[in-house]
């Protein structure tokens, strides 16, 4: 029988090494050109069949097992933020104004030393292990959609179509030694909404004469906050959040129109119904009411991600035997944090759960997207027995 999580520590090396040389050459969405080509040449090196190109710059290695069996994708995403790092360590982004400070740059080092992990274990394996590495999960950078909708696009759901899928993320919310796989939702649907309130401009001195898209805005920020509040059943966990407005750009001069951005996250379909349609009540309703003219793009970015029931019940059996220190959280843990995996798990039943990261004692603690952000690395080792011994359990059938 295989010791994973010692097959990973021993590992711990290579991985560490990735992980840190990613960090030190982090890359946007759609441009892990480097990042993508180191994946690339390790995937080769165990002879797997390597597809590159794939939503630009994505990776889709294809590990044959000894035995004819299911097909499961495990994927990890590869992308960094425009986030200036402020982390002072050794291995800091050498890029500027560009880092990793989500932890992606642990994904793809974790993807790669589970791929190690099962070459070695490819003659007791009965099915295909589809590895993708994906560009873009942190948003559409400048495409029509992202990493995982552009994949999917281009075939990573075909050729062979996967049975299972699953995927992780390091969690700095929670400490090293901590695994949360759960039942059902996860993760929030999210959307994003563009918002021009267009009036008629004029001096501030004779507001008769104008129509304010200024004062509009403002009625319809504040009147959005009701949705939550009056709208939806307050069990349930709904935001509704204007993060930008511009208008204006003279103190004594009423604008001629003013813009707002922002996001929309939900979990259940007939509440994602019921705000959207009360969003667009309240934002024409209002603008009309003051004279104002207003146009709304709304555009979905991900879905909600729903794990399946009989795979994250896999995925928890797999923790209790290779992570048996750990403390599992089977409880649904919902963030309002969107990913786009989610776009995966809508036509494949499966799996996505978190593995703990933080560390207080080390000042490893800062929250995902802050320019301070770190993990402790010891988690990734973790991580990577977790994801091995889920996916040789779904290839044995023993879910």
């Amino acid at each position: 029988m295989t010791d994973f999580l010692n097959k990973a520590q021993e590992l711990f090396p290579y991985t560490q090494t990735l992980r840190r040389d990613f960090h030190q050459h982090p890359e946007l969405g759609f441009k892990e050109i480097r990042t993508a080509g180191i994946v690339a040449k390790e995937l080769i090196v165990l002879d797997m069949e390597v597809t590159t190109g794939v939503a630009k710059t994505g990776v889709i290695g294809l590990l044959e097992g000894a035995q004819p069996g299911p097909v499961i994708l495990i994927r990890f995403d590869m992308d960094a933020l425009p986030v200036t790092e402020e982390t002072g360590v050794s291995f800091a982004s050498k890029n500027t104004g560009t880092m990793h400070a989500c932890g992606h740059d642990g994904h793809t080092a974790i993807g790669l030393t589970v791929a190690k992990i099962l070459h070695a274990q490819r003659e007791n394996l009965s099915g295909t292990v589809k590895f993708v590495f994906q560009p873009a999960e942190e948003g559409t950078c400048g495409e029509e959609i992202g990493g995982a909708e552009m994949m999917i696009r281009e075939g990573v759901l075909d050729s062979p179509k996967p049975d299972y899928a699953l995927g992780l993320h390091l969690w700095n919310e929670k400490p090293l030694g901590w695994i949360g796989a759960a039942a059902g939702p996860v993760m929030a649907g999210a959307e994003e909404f563009k918002i021009t309130v267009a009036g008629v401009a004029g001096h501030a001195a004779i507001p008769d004469n104008t129509i304010d898209p200024i004062l509009a805005a403002s009625h319809i920020v504040t009147a959005l906050q009701s949705i939550t509040s009056r709208n939806v059943d307050p069990l349930e966990a709904v935001v509704v959040s204007v993060t930008m407005i511009h208008g204006g750009d003279a103190f004594n001069l009423i604008p001629s129109e003013v813009k707002m951005e922002g996001t929309i996250r939900t979990f259940d379909l007939s509440v994602r119904e019921n705000v959207l349609r009360r969003f667009d009540e309240i934002v024409t309703g209002i603008a009309k009411s003051m004279g104002c003219k207003v146009s709304v793009d709304l555009k979905q970015l991900t879905p909600a991600m729903i794990n399946a029931d009989q795979i994250a019940f896999h995925v928890q059996a797999s923790a209790r035997k290779v992570l048996s220190d750990s403390d599992l959280d089977t409880a649904s843990q919902l963030t309002m944090g969107a990913e786009d995996m989610a776009f995966i798990l809508e036509e494949i039943p499966g799996c996505y759960f978190f593995v703990g990261s933080a560390n207080d004692e080390k000042g490893l603690n800062y929250g995902h997207h802050h320019p301070k952000f770190n993990f402790d690395e010891q988690a990734m080792p973790c991580a990577a027995a977790l994801m091995a011994e889920a996916v040789t359990r779904l290839l044995k059938g023993n879910s």
